[in-house]
């Protein structure tokens, strides 16, 4: 294709994109924040001195890229700067909310630290150039063609974050027509609970679970009011659990449908159990023991669905998980066992959810296939109130989102330890600080003879590039996504560039363009788009052409703006369907004994079981830099801009220690040193740590803070998947004579038991 009819002007993609640098953002006001036009026709700006600002301003709808969930947001600028984000209340995934981590998508737009152009480091002392982009650019290009004339093109890898939708769909054009290797970086992903949802239904994906319509919800470890799979979706589900449908203004009288009750398994509080009407301790790795003997007694008592007691093999089918027999191995008393089965039987509909901590062991995916099979039990697959599953995408060709396993990082690293990895690009993937340490990434990065980096602020693995291409921030560029799951029918939210870029940077998916073209050959033959937002123009044509969903207009370009408008395309009537739950179900192998959770260490040597979770504000540690979620709360200790690790009160009391004292938290595979937080809400045997922090370099507001507990732990997989089994090691605490004053909201107040402050509170009155 001829550089003319690429750009019409004669220009290249490189020249095409110089010039578009400093052109204006192209967003479309998003219309449902405007002032009636009435007001606009009878007050006109008057007008003002070149040095006082208007105040007007107008929201323009986009996509927040803070997590992988996909919410709408609505961005309010004024005089060409961003000032607050908002959720979207046209959007049916968020309906007008949005989390911490969304709000603070204005504040890394203007991050001091952001780098502001293309930069060159010497290897020998470590230090960073500016060059130009022409610069770069050839300097990529000449690499990329050498390696791939020499024929070894399979010896380049793409590392990126996960991705959904068009960025998803270039990326995978580019990686299949130059021949690289593509790696998706989520280690503390859900790829376990995908595995167990084909195996349970049959169907790929991520399962929709409707809490909004269940009475009764058992949640295995899956933090859902927390940083799990779409928090703000689960939050508003949640609410009309509780309450009925607050937005429509019509509350669900209580005798008509009782408040939903919420029962939460867990080996540490989180947000979720600590809003549980219930909060249940289980032993790490024996959740999945505890949804068979569950499952045994709606099978003996005759509580299950027919159907679905059919299809585990029938009422005597799991008779070897009875109460009596799993009750010491779980840690729960069988009597206690029958009556979360009976209440999880008869309050329907009831539903089972699986996730967050129970993904991070070795038996993971046996574990959710035997909580996800409670659902078939309770009969509720495909019903209101029970697992429901999203339609297909609406725009065809789109690669799966699946992230790699932990072992396909295992796999990687060995490579590039061995010399035979010629050339690492990496775009929101952070890999010498979101791998164990264990694996020895950081060490095997090293001789890799050229890196390139794309990100726009010096992270960990950034820091060790040859090539830095700063990329832009969400607010500045185009793109678009596909929520998964869905909220139970068809949905794409588009982004579009709403403020002009604050740096000399440039969008990462028109600059694979650009490399496209100049590598030539089949390469440019495979991406004939000028720039990415022709590309999403393109994709989005045939949407247009169905003349369905929530935008329907005669010519594509009244579409588009519609589109932009709207912030996303949604079609409400194309909702997924129930799987054709067949043979692929079988459920009679649970006649044995399923895989019991292996851990790193010995019980002797190592009495605790070490529980990492995401944080709430900074999720693993990609939000770090931002001061705003640095200082938002842990909303179960308060905790702030620190690594901390949970105590139970009477640990504590035995070792002497008390909140604010730093410990070395031992592994087989090293020490963190994290002050103490004295929990009344934590098991004996187990200390929580946050991930997220711990970073070597990534701005003045992460670097060197805390402790990365990712140092610490067994390289552990999922037998089934491969997946990180971040949960797999064993820990013990060392005293140090150290002290430090834990930033948190509590200030001095020790939490304690309700039960505990009440019985206090009577004895002193008496």
């Amino acid at each position: 294709m001829a550089d003319d009819s690429i750009n019409p002007g004669g220009l290249t993609r490189r020249q095409f994109l110089q010039t578009a640098a400093v052109s204006g953002a192209g967003a479309v006001v998003f219309t449902g924040c405007m002032a009636p036009e009435h007001e606009f026709q009878m007050e006109s700006r008057p007008l003002m001195a070149e040095d006082i600002l208007t105040g007007y301003e107008n929201w323009y709808a986009t996509t927040c890229r803070q997590c992988s969930a996909g919410c709408g947001t609505i961005v309010r600028i004024i005089e060409g700067r961003a000032k607050k984000i908002e959720g979207n209340p046209d959007h049916p995934l968020n309906l007008g909310k949005l989390c911490v981590r969304g709000q603070a998508t204005v504040q890394e737009q203007y991050h001091p630290d952001r780098i502001q152009g293309p930069m060159r480091r010497d290897r020998t002392t470590g230090s960073f150039t500016a060059i130009s982009w022409d610069q770069a650019l050839d300097e990529v290009r000449t690499k990329l063609g050498q390696i791939r004339n020499q024929g070894r093109a399979g010896d380049v890898v793409l590392a990126t974050g996960q991705l959904r939708g068009q960025r998803a769909f270039l990326t995978d054009r580019f990686s299949q027509a130059y021949g690289l290797q593509w790696h998706t970086l989520n280690l503390v992903a859900d790829a376990p609970l995908r595995e167990a949802t084909k195996r349970v239904f049959g169907t790929d994906g991520l399962p929709n679970f409707d809490i909004q319509n269940a009475r009764y919800v058992l949640s295995f470890g899956a933090d859902f009011l927390g940083p799990w799979i779409s928090q703000v979706n689960h939050s508003i589900q949640y609410g009309r659990f509780r309450q009925g449908d607050y937005r429509a203004g019509q509350f669900r009288p209580r005798q008509a449908a009782p408040r939903g009750y919420l029962v939460q398994v867990e080996p540490r509080l989180s947000a979720t159990g600590a809003s549980a009407d219930e909060w249940v301790w289980a032993r790490p790795g024996t959740e999945g023991l505890l949804a068979l003997s569950i499952g045994q007694v709606m099978l003996a008592d005759g509580s299950a669905d027919a159907e679905g007691s059919r299809l585990v093999g029938g009422q005597t089918a799991l008779n070897s998980y009875a109460p009596e027999r799993v009750a010491d191995q779980v840690g729960i008393a069988a009597n206690r066992i029958r009556e979360i089965a009976r209440a999880f039987a008869s309050r329907r509909p009831s539903l089972a959810i699986g996730g967050g901590s129970v993904s991070a062991h070795t038996n993971a995916t046996e574990s959710l296939t035997a909580i996800l099979t409670l659902n078939l039990i309770a009969g509720n697959v495909g019903k209101p109130g029970g697992v429901m599953f999203s339609p297909a995408s609406p725009i065809s060709g789109l690669p799966t989102g699946k992230p790699d396993s932990l072992s396909d990082w295992q796999r990687l690293t060995d490579r590039m330890r061995g010399g035979s990895i010629q050339a690492l690009l990496l775009k929101d993937a952070n890999p010498v600080f979101e791998t164990p340490a264990a694996l020895g990434f950081r060490d095997a990065l090293a001789r890799v003879p050229f890196i390139v980096s794309f990100s726009s602020f010096l992270d960990d693995t950034t820091a060790m590039a040859d090539l830095v291409l700063p990329s832009h921030l969400p607010l500045e560029e185009w793109g678009d996504d596909i929520p998964e799951p869905s909220p139970g029918f068809q949905i794409v939210t588009i982004q579009q560039p709403t403020v002009r870029p604050l740096a000399d940077t440039r969008s990462f998916w028109d600059l694979l363009l650009v490399l496209g073209e100049e590598l030539g050959g089949p390469i440019r033959a495979a991406l004939p788009w000028a720039t990415f937002k022709d590309l999403l123009r393109e994709r989005f044509r045939a949407l247009q052409g169905e003349n369905r969903g929530s935008i329907r207009e005669p010519d594509f370009e009244r579409f588009w703006v519609r589109l932009l408008q709207q912030g996303g395309w949604w079609d409400e009537g194309q909702t997924g369907s129930s799987p054709q739950i067949t043979a692929a179900t079988d459920f009679q192998r649970f006649a044995g004994n399923p895989p019991s959770a292996q851990f790193e260490g010995s019980e002797k040597d190592y009495p605790f079981n070490l529980v990492l979770f995401p944080h709430n504000s900074l999720g693993t540690g990609q939000a770090a830099h931002i001061p705003w979620l640095q200082s938002a709360p842990d909303p179960i200790t308060s905790a702030a801009w620190q690594t901390w690790v949970e105590i139970n009160p009477r640990v504590a009391k035995q070792l002497g220690l008390t909140e604010g004292d730093v410990v070395g938290v031992e592994t087989t595979r090293g020490r963190i040193d994290v002050p103490v937080y004295v929990h009344p809400g934590a098991s004996p045997n187990v200390l929580a740590i946050p991930l997220g922090q711990g970073h070597s370099t990534y701005g003045r507001w992460a670097e060197k803070r805390g402790a990365n507990p990712l140092d610490i732990v067994a390289p552990a997989t999922d037998q089934a998947t491969g997946a990180m089994a971040y949960g797999a090691t064993r820990a013990r605490l060392v005293k140090t004579a150290r002290h430090v004053n834990l930033p948190k909201f509590e200030g001095t107040a020790e939490a304690v038991q309700l039960e505990e402050f009440q019985i206090l509170k009577i004895t002193r009155e008496a």
